[in-house]
Parts: C-alpha cells; sequence; structure tokens
C-alpha cells in the first residue's frame, strides 16, 4: 500500500505542466536521435546525457525516462524501414519487419512494433513498481562479501555471455577496470594512473568515458567504412492495424513481455535471448508458417514487445542493488553517479521521492511515445535521409559539447578523442563495449566492496564469503566458467559416436 501512495505521489509529480514538458521533450528528442541510423538506445542515452547538466535532479530525471523509452523504440524504425538494427537486440525485428516493408505493409509493422512497445514497457513497468521493493528488502540484509560476489558475477557473466570470445570479453573488461582506477585511492590516498596530471585525480567522468566510446567510436567507425550512396527508405503512411492485425498481435506482445522482463533482470541477461525466444516461440505456435520469413506480423510485435520489456527489467537491479545488466542500464546509472546519487538497497529511503518519480514518469514517457510515434512515423522515416556524413559530423560536435559540459575542463575533450579512437579500436578487433563500461563503473565499487570485506576478516581470504548468498553466487560463477568445458567435453565422444555409426 506504500508503495502504491508513492506511486501516487510520483505521478503528482510529474503531471506538473512544466514536469510534463519535459517528458514530452525526452520522448521526442530520444526518438528522434534512436530513430537514426546505426545508433542503438545505449548510444541515444549517452549521447543526451549530458543535455541533463543543470537541472533538478527530478526534472532530469523525468526527462531522462522518456529519452530512455524514445532511444529504445527508435531502433525498430530503422529496423523495419531500413533494415539497419541500432543494436543486437533489433535484429530480430529487421527479420520480419523489413519484409512486411517490402511487401507495402510498413504502416501495419511500425504499428504493431509501437502498441508492442507500449503494451510490454507498462506490464514491465508495474512489474518494476511490484518486484523492485521485494528485492530492496533482501538487498538490504546483504553484506560487504556479498556484493562482491554479485558484482564478480556481473563481470563473469558479462564476459561468458556476451560475444562469442571470453578472451575478448575479458579484455575489455580489464580496460574498464583499468580506466576505473584513475584518481585516489579511496584507502591509502594515493594516486593512481593519473601520469602527474592534477585533474586526473578525481577519476575520469564516466560520462565522458560512454560518450567517447558509443558517440565518438561509432562515428569514427562508420566513417571509415562510409559508401557514399543514398539511402533507400520504404514509403511510409499513417500506422494503423486492421481487424485481422490486432488478432494476430495481442499474444504475441503478451508472451514477448514474459519472455523479456526475466532476462531484462538477470545479469547480462540483456534483451539478444529473449528476442529470438520470442521469435522462435511465435514461429512455433503461428497458424500462417508460410509467411515467416516473409514478412510475418507476429515475427515483429513479439520480439519488438521482449525487447522493451528486457528495457523495463534492466531497471530492478540497477534501482535494487546498483548492477546494470547492459549498456543501456550501465549508461543511466552514471547518470544518477553524476548527480551524486548511489543506486542500491538506500536508494529507496534516501531519494524515495526522486525513485518514484522516476517510474512515474516511465509511465507518462511510454503513453507519450505512444500517441507521438504512431502520427509522427512518417516525420522519423524522413529523418532517415539525412547524409551520413551530416549525421555522423554532428554526433561528434554535440558529443564534443556534452563531454566539455560535464566538468568545462579541455582536458576532458582529450580524453574523448583518446577513449574515442579506444572505441574505433574496440569495434575494429570485434571487442564487446558493455564489459568496458561496465568494469569502469562497478570497478572501484567491486574494489571497495572486496578491500572492506578482507579489513574485516583481518586479510584473510575467507572473508570474502560472508554467508548463503555470496556461497550461492559463486556456485553460479564456477558453473559459468566450468559448463563450456563440460560440454564441449560431452559434445565431442557424441560427435565422434555418431561418425563411427555413420
Amino acid at each position: 500500500m506504500d508503495n502504491l501512495n508513492n506511486l501516487l505521489q510520483g505521478f503528482e509529480d510529474v503531471i506538473a505542466p512544466m514536469n510534463l514538458l519535459l517528458a514530452l521533450i525526452g520522448v521526442l528528442v530520444g526518438t528522434a536521435v534512436g530513430v537514426l541510423p546505426g545508433i542503438g538506445p545505449a548510444m541515444t542515452v549517452a549521447l543526451l546525457l549530458p543535455i541533463t547538466y543543470g537541472m533538478e535532479p527530478v526534472q532530469a530525471f523525468i526527462m531522462f525516462a522518456g529519452i530512455f523509452y524514445g532511444g529504445m523504440y527508435g531502433g525498430s524504425t530503422t529496423s523495419i524501414l531500413l533494415n539497419t538494427p541500432g543494436e543486437s537486440s533489433s535484429v530480430v525485428t529487421a527479420i520480419e519487419g523489413n519484409k512486411m516493408a517490402k511487401a507495402g505493409r510498413a504502416a501495419q509493422a511500425l504499428a504493431t512494433a509501437a502498441i508492442g512497445s507500449f503494451v510490454a514497457g507498462t506490464i514491465g513497468t508495474l512489474l518494476l513498481v511490484l518486484v523492485t521493493p521485494i528485492v530492496v528488502d533482501f538487498a538490504i540484509g546483504l553484506g560487504a562479501p556479498d556484493y562482491f560476489a554479485l558484482m564478480l558475477l556481473s563481470f563473469i557473466a558479462v564476459t561468458s555471455v556476451l560475444g562469442a570470445s571470453r578472451i575478448r570479453g575479458l579484455v575489455s573488461l580489464l580496460m574498464g577496470l583499468t580506466i576505473g582506477l584513475v584518481g585516489i585511492d579511496a584507502v591509502s590516498g594515493q594516486q593512481r594512473l593519473t601520469l602527474g596530471v592534477p585533474q586526473l585525480a578525481d577519476g575520469i567522468d564516466v560520462v565522458v568515458v560512454a560518450v567517447a566510446v558509443f558517440a565518438v567510436g561509432e562515428a569514427l567507425w562508420v566513417a571509415a567504412h562510409l559508401r557514399r550512396r543514398p539511402v533507400e527508405v520504404v514509403p511510409v503512411g499513417r500506422p494503423w492495424m486492421g481487424r485481422k492485425d490486432w488478432k494476430r498481435s495481442w499474444k504475441p506482445w503478451l508472451r514477448g513481455t514474459a519472455f523479456g522482463f526475466p532476462f531484462g533482470a538477470l545479469p547480462a541477461g540483456g534483451a539478444e535471448i529473449p528476442t529470438f525466444l520470442s521469435y522462435a516461440t511465435e514461429k512455433r505456435l503461428t497458424k500462417h508458417p508460410e509467411e515467416f520469413g516473409k514478412g510475418a506480423i507476429e515475427g515483429v510485435a513479439g520480439p519488438e514487445a521482449a525487447n522493451n520489456a528486457s528495457a523495463a527489467g534492466t531497471l530492478v537491479p540497477m534501482l535494487a542493488l546498483g548492477l546494470p545488466t547492459n549498456a543501456t542500464a550501465a549508461v543511466m546509472l552514471a547518470a544518477f553517479q553524476s548527480y551524486g546519487i548511489q543506486p542500491g538497497p538506500l536508494l529507496f529511503e534516501r531519494e524515495a521521492s526522486l525513485v518514484w518519480v522516476l517510474i512515474a514518469s516511465l509511465f507518462v514517457g511510454n503513453l507519450l511515445l505512444l500517441l507521438l510515434n504512431l502520427p509522427l512515423a512518417p516525420t522519423w522515416a524522413r529523418l532517415l535521409r539525412i547524409p551520413r556524413p551530416y549525421l555522423y559530423a554532428g554526433i561528434l560536435f554535440f558529443a564534443s559539447m556534452g563531454a566539455y559540459a560535464v566538468n568545462a575542463q579541455p582536458l576532458d575533450l582529450f580524453l574523448l578523442l583518446i577513449l574515442g579512437l579506444l572505441g574505433f579500436a574496440m569495434r575494429r578487433f570485434g571487442l564487446p563495449v558493455l564489459p568496458l563500461i561496465l568494469g569502469v563503473i562497478l570497478g572501484p565499487r567491486a574494489e571497495l566492496q572486496g578491500r572492506r570485506s578482507l579489513q574485516l576478516s583481518g586479510g584473510e581470504l575467507s572473508g570474502l564469503v560472508g554467508g548463503p548468498v555470496s556461497y550461492a553466487v559463486y556456485t553460479v560463477i564456477v558453473l559459468v566458467l566450468v559448463w563450456p568445458l563440460v560440454r564441449r567435453f560431452v559434445a565431442r565422444p557424441l560427435r565422434e559416436r555418431g561418425v563411427r555409426e555413420r
């Protein structure tokens, strides 16, 4: 009952005229940037994060909620009209969505994506309201060893689950941990990796790292592979759905939501797995199997709902535990830290009004997203015709302005360039970006909790194991590390037996 009262108070703050205007601006800007080709929600949020500086925290997070959901939706437009997913979780939407567009059903594909995003986002945010306080109650009883174990699990999971190579994931994580070490040691007071530069004593701001690696790295990568040919965008009418389309879409929306939310809340769960599971499920359950691969509306409705429900799920561990499970949540965590706010179990006590305003803003932003995107879809489609050189030149300009606005230091522009080149190199050699961002954000916190655990135990390694939670987490870590080896040794004899039987 208290949570409901808190949520109603959050709605009361959000519906103030100025706050509603900020939510509207957030949705518009988030969708407009998210729609642009090659720009996913994480890059959208990182690029637009600096525009919230100078605002009161409540107003900043109201706008940020709109940017978050707007950026999540924008990727579906490029996937459907341009066959260019902004991120890996939009790949499945492109499979059937672009086929529908080429068959003259772009309006229906965009409509089912928009409505599916609204349904999944609303249900996911409602689950966020119900689940997060329970997770907070659980997290309050955790000690330093338990938090260290959870952060270690996040590191292991993000290097094991994402990408095809664990080595590349580990290299990316180590680079992030190294960047996170820059600054003054909180225990000894000694400077680390500052190279004698006084401005680095406070460390490298996470916002600068995120903008550099996502925006500048992506812009340099696209510029290096730019091909000057006109972009073919499928014409779009006013999105609408007939009775048959509604009948075929509502069940995939609900099933996609059921897949997406739990996976979003898992460490490194992400949206890739639930979107593929949703697509496979719809392909198996459909009454129109002949349409799959040629433009089946279920193949757009289900994965797009799973993608947005996963986005809501990522906020559960981010708010309750301070653990981001994907790149977008990591950038949002950086937004909290830029205001001196630390997500975790005490967040609901220290910043209760801010948290419930943010959650209420997600509901409002989701509704505004639906009301705006259905009539404005043709406008977003015209944005796709912006020439790539102009687009990425603009991205570099706004990235530089945003990085300078963080501390008003010229050094940040130099760091932006260096880290942007690092982001370019990571794309060149296939290194995932998320482990680096996670290492920068969680590295110092993991170090703090680990050293605190060792201090309490007098330096004994046994101090890293606190109670049942840490035992369970370490068991999961061992399973994650050992399972690929077990699978390899089990699969090899089976393959050899099959060859002999032939």
